[in-house]
């Protein structure tokens, strides 16, 4: 009989965004199979999404009650708060998402006997964004036991004491992406997936549209998603007389349907780790562009003219000439599209959850402390 465990997950909130996406689907498998999951969360925010209704919920955030006006003593009333929640719940490893909830894993479990594993999410020097953070993630890292990692590249920014316990898990991909690949008449559609913030660069896959809307008039640029910039580049679309064929209709819950039948998928963004969007959209054969952004989630995805095309980060002239290259040239983005399905066998769900599972469970018996 395989062993079960019990994993306490940490996180800011289950907001819709990918990291948390990954961490409510694993949480989802591991339950599945028998094991006992906690989710913490410093926060319960609205439009979250939903968790399995096996798996606690734990708020670590301190009570109106308890908060002061000094935050020195605010931190340390939630640091202990959620010290005395690892006592309470006694995990046999805790796994932390994102940036701070790393640090805090860390510390706060610190000689309670609790395996960590932290969880890098995107571009390390974005994710921990000033000197003494990036000092503090390289060295106070080395107490965890395990590290995930997104990338190669992310990889480069830890010292070996690190990197030795540093590991590559893909993401875990929700099986509504998987499904027979729509071979008839595409949608006359581009489309993007992502929250509407400055760091996805919609606005530049805007302008790039709208350079060659004229060009192919039956065209329409729809961003799912929302965020700051929502209503900004919904502003920008009617200045561009274009309000009628670059929509932006904010979040939605089947994305699988909404862009399964659509010719192009793009991602604009200016860093990323290894998008979801992407994986989602290369998983349904779908032609794909993306930025060859930090921390290299797309270059280690795409493989140029093969099973999509890398663009300059920021590049909004090269953004119109791939868009107009595969408009141009259905049959080869056809073949593209076709492509990306075979290159994305390794995101099925019983490799990926089978390597998380695999790793937490050696974690918590000791395998890499």
């Amino acid at each position: 009989m395989e062993r079960k465990i019990h994993i306490a997950m940490l996180i800011g909130a289950l907001t819709k965004g990918g990291s948390e996406r990954v961490l409510v689907n694993l949480a989802d498998d591991l339950t599945q199979k028998g094991h006992t999951v906690t989710m913490v969360t410093q926060y319960k925010k609205e439009n979250e999404y939903p968790l399995n209704p096996e798996v606690k919920r734990v708020i670590s955030d301190i009570t109106d009650e308890e908060t002061t006006g000094n935050r020195i003593v605010n931190f340390k009333r939630r640091f202990c708060k959620l010290r005395r929640i690892w006592k309470s719940e006694k995990p046999d490893v805790i796994l932390s998402f994102i940036g701070k909830n790393n640090m805090m894993a860390i510390l706060t479990s610190a000689g309670l006997n609790i395996p960590v594993a932290v969880s890098v999410r995107g571009e390390p020097t974005e994710e921990y964004y000033n000197r003494v953070l990036r000092f503090v993630a390289r060295h106070l890292f080395a107490r965890a036991s395990g590290i995930i990692l997104q990338t190669r590249q992310c990889f480069q920014f830890f010292p070996e004491k690190v990197r030795k316990k540093a590991v590559l898990l893909h993401n875990p991909i929700h099986p509504s992406f998987f499904r027979e690949r729509y071979e008839g008449e595409r949608e006359k559609t581009i489309v993007a997936v992502g929250r509407v913030d400055e760091n996805k660069n919609h606005e530049m896959l805007i302008r790039a549209f709208a350079q060659i809307a004229d060009e192919f008039p039956e065209y329409r640029l729809i961003i799912y998603g929302d965020g700051e910039c929502r209503n900004g580049l919904i502003g920008l679309a009617g200045e561009l007389g274009l309000e009628d064929r670059i929509l932006l209709p904010g979040s939605i819950d089947h994305v699988a349907d909404a862009i399964y039948k659509t010719t192009v998928f793009v991602l604009s963004s200016n860093t990323e780790g290894v998008p979801n969007t992407l994986i989602e959209a290369m998983l349904m054969g779908l032609a794909v562009i993306a930025t060859d952004c930090p921390c290299g989630g797309p270059a280690d995805l795409i493989q140029t003219g093969y099973n999509g095309i890398l663009t300059p980060v920021g590049d909004e002239n090269k953004m119109k000439e791939n868009l107009q290259f595969l408009l141009n040239n259905l049959q080869k983005a056809n073949e593209m599209g076709l492509n990306a399905t075979k290159t994305t066998d390794i995101f099925k769900p019983e490799k990926v959850y089978g390597a998380w599972e695999d790793f937490l469970v050696s974690l918590s018996a000791g395998g890499s402390k």
